[in-house]
């Protein structure tokens, strides 16, 4: 049987050691730990590219969609390439990709601010109280979302495809990374004339927001003809601003007919 000090005999031996100065247990035999062997040296790790390192590589998002959105060709590519875009994170909160609704074919681009809880749902823009209101509107010019005549009909998108949570205003770098998508989309459309309905859409295709200011007044983007005029959303709180929204209609419509 092996014999074993008491613990206070290895106890006050330790304490002894210590007051000596050693600082460290040793080995029984002596190690140069200069020279420790290349099979105990570990590869540094190579990491993945993870949303978080991409972030952290200052990737541009804005450069990202103008580059995907460069290689669209289509409708069908254009939404192809929203879902594949991961640098929004609107996305990641949102129920649904809203792109469009009308046909694709007529005059009349309404370009939008962004969804709504409805829209969300339907996975389609203006189809809330903002949207039957725009409905009306349209109708009282002869135009309509479901007619098949080019001359009859509109289409209509948002500056956003993704709802901000809480309904809040979209960021300026949200804006900014999804307005190459915004462009090709225009492109591939083709519309004769552009209506920029609110201060979102007129941030992201103007670079200026004041729609109270900017209403009725026809300018330029993306070699089109633009109008802004106030969001249906807006004109449901504010009653009184029907009758500017009106005068921007019959502006529209006397702009189809010159």
């Amino acid at each position: 049987m092996e014999s074993a000090l008491e613990y206070h005999t290895a106890r006050a031996l330790l304490d002894w050691q210590l007051e000596m100065g050693a600082s460290e247990a040793i080995l029984d035999a002596p190690l140069n730990r200069y020279d420790v062997p290349e099979t105990r040296k570990k590869p540094t790790p190579v990491a993945t590219a993870t949303p978080e390192i991409v972030k952290a590589a200052k990737i541009d998002p804005v450069l990202v969609a103008k580059d995907m959105a460069a290689t669209v060709r289509d409708l069908d590519g254009l939404r192809g390439a929203l879902a594949a875009f991961e640098y929004c994170d609107l996305k990641r909160g949102a129920r649904n990709l809203v792109l469009s609704d009308g046909n694709p074919a007529a005059r009349v681009m309404i370009i939008g601010e962004a969804p709504g809880r409805d829209e969300d749902r339907a996975g389609k823009p203006f189809v809330g109280r903002a949207g039957q209101l725009l409905d009306k509107m349209l109708a009282a010019i002869d135009l309509s979302r479901t007619a098949d005549l080019s001359a009859q009909s509109v289409y209509i998108t948002n500056i956003l495809p993704w709802r901000p949570p809480q309904n809040r205003d979209p960021k300026p770098d949200e804006i900014a990374m999804l307005m190459p998508f915004v462009q090709r989309h225009v492109e591939i459309v083709a519309p004769d004339v552009i209506v920029l309905m609110g201060n979102i859409a007129c941030q992201g295709v103007l670079g200026t927001r004041g729609i109270t200011r900017l209403r009725g007044h026809w300018q330029e983007a993306f070699g089109k003809p633009v109008i802004p005029m106030f969001h249906p959303a807006y004109l449901l709180r504010q009653a009184t601003a029907k009758r500017e929204a009106w005068a921007d209609l019959l502006a529209l419509k006397a702009k189809l007919a010159g």
